[in-house]
């Protein structure tokens, strides 16, 4: 059972409604985790433009990847068991590439440097040496998309660190950060 309290539609913020409404509008239902964030109008207002915003960046495959690596990096089971579904029903990644992912690898090279990348800025809090960023760059990606990279590692590390303080009762196929 979730240590904060996950209100339900009715019972959210009258200024969190028409924005959990787009969420379900987007989706055809409203995650856990919205509803959670939703508690505060403020703060889901801003993860949502913050969260729309990294959607016109990179491609789908390689943010659900950055997605996986971080929940994995994180243990968060909530957000590992949110992105394998959506992973596998929007993104359209196999198990495989999925395991690996969640190991801050990849079957295709250039999201394999994304995501060691991504792994590295968790496991450094951002303090990656000369050669991860050059690796990650004669990978092809520029410096905007470098940027664009440690964005979605930021989006993805506030919902981890959330869920995990929240213990966000899960509503996807449970997936276990031990069992990577």
């Amino acid at each position: 059972m979730s240590r904060l309290s996950i209100p339900s539609f009715d019972a959210s913020p009258t200024a969190s409604r028409p924005l959990l409404d787009a969420v379900n509008g987007q989706l055809g239902t409203v995650p856990n985790l919205f509803r959670l964030i939703g508690t505060s109008p403020a703060v889901l207002e801003g993860f949502l433009a913050y969260a729309g915003a990294l959607g016109k960046t990179l491609d789908l495959q390689t943010r659900n990847r950055i997605a996986l690596v971080t929940a994995q990096a994180n243990g968060c089971d909530y957000c590992l068991s949110a992105h394998s579904y959506l992973g596998a029903n929007l993104a359209k990644l196999d198990e495989a590439e999925m395991a690996a992912n969640r190991r801050g690898h990849s079957q295709d090279a250039k999201a394999d440097a994304a995501l060691a990348f991504a792994k590295k800025v968790v496991e450094t809090k951002g303090k990656v040496s000369d050669a991860d960023l050059a690796a990650v760059k004669l990978a092809g990606f520029s410096d905007a998309q470098v940027v664009e990279i440690v964005a979605n590692v930021v989006v993805n590390v506030f919902t981890n660190l959330l869920n995990n303080v929240a213990a966000t009762d899960i509503d996807f196929p449970v997936v276990r950060a031990q069992a990577a």
